[in-house]
């Protein structure tokens, strides 16, 4: 959202694209029906204040250990 430079009433965005990575721009319109100015901004990264930590890495899978009892349930089935 963003406030229209003529009548400072709300303007809503309408559409954008990204210019480069950090640059996008964005076409508003005017929600005043008596102005419906439009106009376009571009947004952009000035600055970072906190980066993002980094993901560890992930830790190895191990397989689950291999049954040591097997088959000493019989299917009542079985004959």
């Amino acid at each position: 959202m963003f406030h229209c430079p003529f009548c400072k009433k709300i303007a809503h965005v309408r559409t954008s694209r990204y210019l480069s990575e950090n640059v996008k721009q964005r076409y508003h319109q005017c929600t005043n029906i008596e102005c419906s100015a439009t106009f376009r901004t571009i947004e952009s990264v000035d600055g970072v204040i906190r980066a993002a930590p980094e993901k560890p890495d992930p830790a190895p899978v191990t397989p689950p250990p291999p049954r040591k009892v097997q088959g000493c349930y019989s299917s009542p089935f079985r004959h």
